[in-house]
């Protein structure tokens, strides 16, 4: 029991190490970003939006900067505003944080909604001319590819399609409250029975590129 709470503080202390050093590039990287471009912001499920190589596919010319953090809770976002939403000084936010919220083992709806609550007011306030889209949450499914450890074994306890959904509701609340666009990104993403399809996840969570390919095709005419 002992080796494994050490391996589980070895990979937070990594995994912190990581996000630290993701940071510091991105301080660096808003030097040289070109004012009043897109921005995808939020946790990992931006930062591995292989959003470059997808415009390119597809034929698109629009200049997006990527500044989602894997790993980060709504919490770490308000900490680090500056390097992942005010450093790039955009026209345009797409945001899709709050999904390691909803897998923390003491989540709550209303703490999440509070937070996020805060991110888009200190936008607001600090960028008010920003037109702000809040993404909803893409979906989950428990397939067989769970990594076999301690994360895994409980990477659904939580973040379930139904607290998935229920949270996507109270956040285009938010987003109606407080003059903010939400999108429902999920289109083409579901199988029949509601959950991310086998095809685009890599273990119940991320995706793969032709998953990211269906959300851009639902982005498209908001870019």
């Amino acid at each position: 029991m002992a080796e494994e709470m050490n391996m589980m503080e070895f990979f937070k202390q990594r995994m912190h190490d990581q996000q630290m050093d993701r940071l510091e590039r991105y301080r660096v990287l808003n030097r040289f970003a070109k004012k009043g471009e897109i921005l995808f912001t939020g946790s990992s499920l931006m930062e591995q939006f292989p959003i470059d190589e997808l415009l390119m596919s597809n034929g698109m010319t629009q200049v997006i900067y990527n500044r989602g953090v894997g790993g980060f809770t709504t919490t770490d976002m308000l900490d680090h505003m500056e390097e992942m939403v005010f450093g790039t000084v955009p026209s345009r936010i797409f945001i899709n944080i709050g999904t390691n919220d909803i897998g923390s083992p003491d989540y709550r709806l209303d703490a999440l909604m509070e937070n996020y609550e805060k991110i888009l007011v200190r936008t607001k306030e600090r960028l008010p001319k920003v037109q702000i889209t809040l993404m909803a949450y893409y979906p989950v499914n428990e397939v067989d590819k769970v990594p076999d450890n301690e994360w895994g074994a409980h990477m659904f306890d939580t973040r379930t399609n139904a607290n998935i959904a229920i949270a996507n509701a109270a956040v285009k609340e938010l987003a109606e409250k407080l003059g903010c666009r939400f999108i429902d990104v999920n289109d083409g993403l579901r199988d029949e029975n509601g959950r991310l399809k086998a095809e685009f996840t890599i273990e119940g969570i991320h995706m793969y590129a032709n998953g990211y390919q269906v959300v851009l095709e639902n982005l498209k005419k908001y870019l």
